[in-house]
């Protein structure tokens, strides 16, 4: 009997959870370079297999999103938030302890020639009825954390692939702008220099200089806006702010032929919609758990009793509330409302995933017939400036008309680089929105990576 004790407790101890201390982090981990970022990207099951950005190149758009999925601080948390919700489905799938109920009485007086002793060992009956449906709704609920982290991660991708985008064209509009200014530097100094011959008044020079001042303006935003949008784009990456690697340029997405299929197909693609489906589906679950839950609380079990005149019996005891008051009408209102709640949001984001596919589609088609009227006007501005320089070289010209001539070129040029960004942001967009180009399936992060 000892032995048999020892070996019981033995096996409730070996299940017990132990404490490991999990300290917190003394300081951020930014990397001071590419090299030291995380550039394995796992296999996709069914899909991709197992490779390694190359740092050795300028990166494509696809591969900074990519590479903002892997290292992105904040998408590090997305780890504990899938654990949790592993654990609690897991809590909901363990069936509830047996209740076991001991009385022992000691014989004072009277005719008894023993104590009375009694035990009893009762089931939650309603926790078993709701049982399968509980873990139903538990296993969707997983299911829908896991897609929104999955969204999550797609849409730091996308922040990562346009904030590359932006980063490339606003480089390319920096050198034109800074081009620009050394002609028209160049273009002032010479003015000086005839205002101080005297072969030129003042009036000459005035233009020029407010030319140059709404150049200046102009490049000093564009280099602002330049060094926020690197900012940004190390944070995402887990960089040191200042670290700076070469942008391939961003390829021209052509609009994809099978459109209305993939607009079709939404539901089943886009991890938020799955998520709502999930999540409504976990409500519905919920919901019938709450309609059996109607019944009375039952348990159900043996007893076992001894009385003072040494006489025993055993049979079955029962323990169930009247439903007098609480027949479980509120958790069922509840469970009905956040089904019709979850059913409307869902309706809703669909409603507005398909309007900003359209939207995005008509931008794109819209923006390319300005590019091609842009460089257009571009080339011909090109051209007149050009003609107008020669014409200043042979003195038909005078500097102020050579100053707007090269100022609009330089206007025009500006405009196709802010077109051409403007069509690669809606393409990069649209791929996020139509479900495609981006993985199927969360990167799971390495434990390795935090210790739990």
């Amino acid at each position: 009997m000892k032995c048999a004790v020892l070996l019981a407790v033995a096996q409730l101890g070996a299940g017990c959870a132990i404490y490991h201390p999990l300290p917190l982090p003394p300081a951020p981990p930014l990397a001071t370079g590419l090299d030291q970022l995380d550039l394995a990207i796992p296999a996709v099951p069914g899909g991709a297999p197992a490779s390694r950005v190359d740092i050795s190149r300028p990166l494509e758009v696809d591969q900074v999103g990519l590479l903002a999925i892997l290292n992105d601080p904040e998408l590090r948390a997305q780890t504990g938030e899938r654990r949790l919700a592993e654990a609690t489905q897991r809590q909901t799938a363990l069936l509830p302890n047996p209740s076991v109920s001991i009385n022992w009485e000691a014989l004072l007086g009277g005719p008894g020639i023993q104590p009375n002793w009694s035990v009893s060992m009762t089931e939650d009956i309603t926790a078993l009825i709701t049982y399968r449906r509980r873990v139903r709704a538990a296993r969707a609920q997983t299911a829908q954390v896991k897609a929104n982290q999955l969204w999550a991660q797609w849409q730091v991708a996308q922040n990562a692939r346009v904030l590359a985008i932006d980063a490339y064209w606003g480089d390319q509009s920096i050198t034109l702008a800074s081009s620009e200014q050394r002609l028209l530097e160049s273009d002032i100094s010479a003015v000086r220099r005839a205002v101080e011959a005297r072969d030129l008044d003042y009036t000459a020079l005035a233009p020029l200089l407010a030319t140059a001042a709404t150049l200046d303006q102009s490049l000093i935003a564009l280099q602002v806006a330049h060094e926020n949008n690197w900012k940004q784009l190390d944070a995402l990456l887990g960089l040191a702010p200042g670290v700076r690697f070469a942008i391939a340029p961003p390829p021209e997405v052509s609009m994809p032929a099978d459109l209305e299929s993939l607009i079709e197909s939404l539901p089943r693609r886009r991890p938020d919609l799955v998520a709502l489906q999930l999540g409504y589906h976990s409500a519905d679950e919920s919901l019938r758990a709450a309609i059996l839950g109607q019944f009375p609380a039952l348990a159900l079990g043996p007893i076992w009793e001894q009385d003072t005149t040494n006489i025993r019996s055993m049979g079955p005891t029962a323990t169930f509330d009247v439903p007098l008051f609480n027949r479980n009408q509120a958790q069922v209102a509840q469970a009905r409302a956040t089904r019709l709640m979850l059913r409307d949001q869902y309706q809703a984001r669909l409603d507005t995933a398909v309007g900003e596919v359209r939207a995005l589609q008509s931008l794109v088609t819209r923006t390319r017939t300005d590019i091609a009227r842009s460089r257009a006007a571009a080339d011909s501005s090109g051209r007149l400036a050009r003609a107008a320089r020669d014409a200043y070289r042979q003195g038909n010209l005078d500097q102020r008309s050579l100053a707007e001539y090269e100022s609009a070129a330089l206007e025009r040029r500006l405009e196709t680089v802010s077109l051409q960004r403007s069509l690669a942001e809606a393409q990069v967009g649209l791929t996020v929105l139509l479900g495609i180009g981006l993985p199927q399936t969360t990167l799971i992060f390495p434990d390795e990576a935090v210790k739990r």
